[in-house]
């Protein structure tokens, strides 16, 4: 549990309160920086409790509203510009039950504090987006199955295996708590806009067409 033997870090309190009460004001969402943002690129620290516990709630809150609203299927705190290793994530099955992305029901988590490692060797390409480089999509290659292992909002510790688009989630987000954007090791010949991948690229989940007229491997 969070508290037992932490220090909440009052000037950090202070500072995601305001950050907070600037939300309010805002419809309830927070600012999500972009990419150039040096806080992207920064390992965060380990959350041990440096925030009260009702400070937490509504951060938590706010975050998933942020979310939800962008919309997001994940936001990393980094994304809000704070340096904490603590995410939100939710995703929900779509309508197209063949689609190759294998998209599950993934519920709403917290993740502080989240590793995941990989199961087996197998790999899946797919289009992948970020609210950091917002108007831009591009392949990346990522882990199908991985152990995922984060802590709640409660401090309970949680280990799970995910497979498919949830795993997807899971990991794009932890990376953005150690400084990495998808974009690093995407496909950078498969970049695109918004509009192009729904013009060119849509109707084809796997990127097989993409990659042979963009010129990428997958």
């Amino acid at each position: 549990m969070f508290g037992k033997n932490t220090k909440i870090d009052m000037g950090l309190n202070r500072d995601v309160e305001l950050m907070l009460k600037d939300a309010k004001a805002n419809d309830g969402l927070l600012p999500i920086v972009q990419a150039g943002e040096p806080v992207l690129r920064q390992q965060t620290a380990r959350y041990t409790g440096q925030l009260t516990k009702n400070t937490l709630k509504k951060l938590i809150e706010t975050m998933r509203h942020t979310m939800i609203e962008a919309p997001g299927v994940g936001l990393a705190a980094t994304q809000i510009g704070l340096g904490l290793a603590l995410a939100v994530v939710e995703d929900h099955v779509r309508d197209d039950e063949d689609d190759p992305r294998e998209v599950a029901e993934f519920p709403f988590h917290v993740i502080i504090n989240p590793v995941y490692t990989p199961v087996g060797e197998k790999t899946a390409s797919f289009y992948e987006g970020c609210l950091s480089f917002d108007g831009y999509q591009a392949v990346r290659r990522r882990w199908l199955d991985i152990t995922a292992e984060w802590d709640d909002e409660n401090g309970q510790h949680h280990k799970e295996q995910l497979h498919g688009w949830p795993a997807r989630i899971f990991q794009h987000e932890t990376d953005h708590l150690s400084g990495e954007l998808y974009i690093d090791k995407a496909e950078i010949r498969s970049l695109t806009t918004y509009d192009n991948l729904e013009d060119y690229w849509c109707e084809d989940p796997v990127p097989t067409d993409a990659a042979r007229e963009l010129g990428f491997d997958l």
